[in-house]
């Protein structure tokens, strides 16, 4: 699979979305899991996700597989436990800061499931969410945190974004990813975004 550099300060000033809501620097993979959101959705969340097929195993291409509904699920006992599964993120970033996108950003993509945060249910309904290739946990790599900062930089351009968290901060005991391995005060350091709410973690 083709994979892309982290962009360069530089790289800012460019026009970084195509049309729809696409990433133009992205790895493009539509996936079939999405649908509209609500006419009066206010897109201002960013939820971060960490996930790795099979469990703590990377560069598989299982993740691509799973959101694009073509993953083999004979290839490895765990798939046996998320059968038939239907999900996916708009975003998804690998260890060695390849940047992925499944889902148009103007669209509602399928990636946090029963949640609350504030003040308002349904998160799918006005957040992107974006994925990290790891494991619940465990650490992260530095060239996705700066592709991640990249990112929600780049997403603060075309949407109003106010708040970052973790599937773990709107799913509070049902979700616990990214998890303790994640850095939240390196996260917030390196994007740098105004009157943007971070975990007070």
């Amino acid at each position: 699979m083709p994979s892309n550099p982290v962009l360069t300060p530089s790289d800012e000033t460019s026009c970084v979305w195509q049309e729809g809501g696409w990433h133009r620097w992205a790895n493009r993979v539509p996936s079939p899991n999405f649908g509209p959101r609500p006419a009066q959705a206010v897109v201002d969340l960013a939820v971060i996700h960490s996930i790795s097929l099979p469990p703590g195993q990377y560069g598989t291409g299982a993740v691509h597989a799973l959101f694009s509904n073509v993953l083999d699920w004979n290839a490895h006992p765990y798939y046996a436990g998320i059968r038939g599964l239907q999900v996916s993120a708009h975003f998804y970033i690998e260890r060695n800061g390849s940047l992925w996108q499944f889902v148009s950003c103007d669209e509602r993509a399928w990636h946090a499931g029963r949640s609350h945060y504030r003040g308002r249910d349904n998160c799918n309904d006005d957040s992107v969410g974006i994925e990290l290739e790891g494991l619940e946990g465990s650490s992260f790599e530095a060239v996705q945190y700066q592709r991640l900062a990249q990112l929600l930089r780049d997403l603060a351009t075309r949407y109003p974004l106010a708040h970052v968290a973790g599937h773990e901060h709107i799913a509070p005991g049902r979700k616990a990813d990214p998890g303790p391995g994640f850095d939240w005060p390196r996260l917030r350091g390196l994007a740098n975004l105004r009157a943007t709410d971070f975990p007070a973690i």
